[in-house]
């Protein structure tokens, strides 16, 4: 068990300091799809 805590606290931070970064990159990919529709109309 304590091997599995020293494993997962490092991969949590991490995800928790890249979810902003995620959210940035969702709402570039959404930006790219609306200018694709927008182009293809």
């Amino acid at each position: 068990m304590r091997m599995f805590s020293v494993i997962m606290i490092p991969i949590s931070a991490f995800y928790l300091s890249a979810c902003n970064t995620m959210a940035g990159v969702g709402k570039d990919i959404q930006r790219s799809g609306e200018a694709l529709e927008n182009a293809a109309d």
